[in-house]
């Protein structure tokens, strides 16, 4: 597929804007055994895995919304906060995606993080496994705008922070959630499946969703921006 970023926009005025939770820190799988774990407690006898793992990627408020409606339960308000504050504790545990640090080092150019989290988490991370200097303050969460992922908003809210065109901003998402968003708002996407939730159909899926390629292995990127920059044809190997 080839790109459509512009050749003329320098790299003052490009963007690579990275999804945290499965791009940034390898959470998605400690995040998903925490919900199980939580909603299994409440819920005895529902078999609630294979219900909740499609599902991540959104808000977990959503997440959690959309699987009481799918099995006939309810939560109530302090049960889904609860829940959330749990999740966010365990996840910020997890470590950094193998190679994410030399890989972003690498890329030429400013770099933002667009997360379905709220802020105070996403800050939480960023300072704890010493990935904020390379974003600073340059970080859009859902509680930062009115529609989470898989609406265009938070990525939208980056391209106008940063002045950038979205024809000029590459995105990095591990989700279809995100992929679908990140499109939305008129951006090209990279699809991520190198976290320790990833698994072989999700490049079928975030293909579907409209990543232009989708990666393992995060020493990939830098090569994968400089194709980007030359305006050059991907191809998924």
């Amino acid at each position: 597929m080839t790109l459509t970023s512009s050749r003329d926009a320098s790299l003052e005025d490009r963007l690579l804007i990275c999804d945290c939770d499965g791009v940034l820190i390898d959470s998605e799988a400690v995040a998903a055994h925490m919900l199980v774990t939580e909603l299994e407690a409440l819920w005895p006898g529902v078999d609630v895995e294979p219900v909740l793992l499609p599902l991540l990627g959104l808000r977990i408020e959503a997440v959690l919304a959309s699987a009481a409606d799918t099995v006939g339960r309810t939560l109530t308000h302090e049960q889904v906060i609860s829940i959330r504050r749990a999740v966010e504790v365990a996840a910020m545990q997890a470590p950094t995606v193998p190679g994410i640090a030399e890989a972003l080092a690498a890329v030429p150019f400013t770099k933002a993080c667009a997360s379905n989290s709220f802020s105070s988490y996403v800050e939480s991370v960023l300072n704890r496994t010493g990935l904020v200097r390379f974003f600073g303050e340059r970080r859009f969460c859902a509680d930062m705008v009115e529609n989470p992922k898989p609406a265009s908003d938070v990525y939208l809210a980056a391209a106008r922070a940063m002045k950038v065109d979205p024809l000029c901003c590459l995105v990095v998402e591990d989700s279809v959630t995100g992929v679908t968003a990140a499109r939305a708002a008129g951006m090209q996407v990279l699809g991520f499946i190198g976290g320790g939730h990833a698994t072989d159909g999700q490049i079928h899926t975030l293909m579907r969703a409209g990543a232009e390629v989708v990666f393992d292995d995060m020493s990939r990127l830098p090569q994968l921006v400089e194709q980007w920059l030359a305006n050059a044809a991907f191809e998924i190997r």
